[in-house]
């Protein structure tokens, strides 16, 4: 079950990134700079977990059928915050605590620290795309300070990185600022 999930999370995460890539896109078109800039470290974040993932598979070989969730359906850039928020939580409240629960019950621990990694990280993304809706609903672009990516785990914080990463212990020379 294990293999399976991490197989799933490996499309869904890529499929974020790509995603996310685009939506950056629309949001510079629309005259949202920040709320494209967050797009694109985000997508950076998602590519991170999704390496993760396929790292914790490498001795697969051979193509196999995957199950990712993805929100379809792009248009403005508020409606782009929606799908990626909807994602986000989908992660958060469903996907991530079943696959870690199974990774855990079957002793994969690097398939656990690479679901708990995403995790706690996809709960932090949620809260900036609704902070970034919240403004795009009025028209404004968002108010963002500098937005770091962990380079290790894809953990995501607005302002400055902190000295060691809350997720992984990784050190704040990790972290890629957007």
């Amino acid at each position: 079950m294990t293999e399976q999930n991490l197989k799933n999370a490996f499309s869904g995460e890529s499929q974020a990134h790509m995603r996310y890539a685009i939506f950056a896109d629309i949001a510079e078109a629309e005259r949202f700079p920040n709320v494209s800039r967050l797009f694109r470290a985000i997508s950076y974040a998602e590519r991170i977990h999704a390496t993760s993932h396929f790292s914790n598979l490498a001795y697969l070989e051979g193509g196999y059928l995957t199950i990712g969730m993805a929100g379809f359906g792009p248009g403005r850039t508020l409606k782009n915050l929606g799908i990626a928020i909807g994602g986000e939580l989908f992660e958060v409240n469903e996907m991530y605590p079943s696959y870690l629960e199974t990774a855990r019950s079957q002793a994969e621990h690097g398939a656990a620290r690479s679901f708990d990694y995403a995790y706690q990280t996809e709960k932090v993304h949620a809260v900036l795309f609704q902070k970034a809706k919240d403004a795009v609903e009025k028209n404004q672009d968002a108010q963002l300070g500098p937005i770091q990516i962990c380079g290790t785990c894809g953990y995501t914080v607005e302002g400055e990185a902190p000295e060691v990463c809350p997720v992984c212990d990784a050190k704040k020379d990790r972290f890629k600022a957007y």
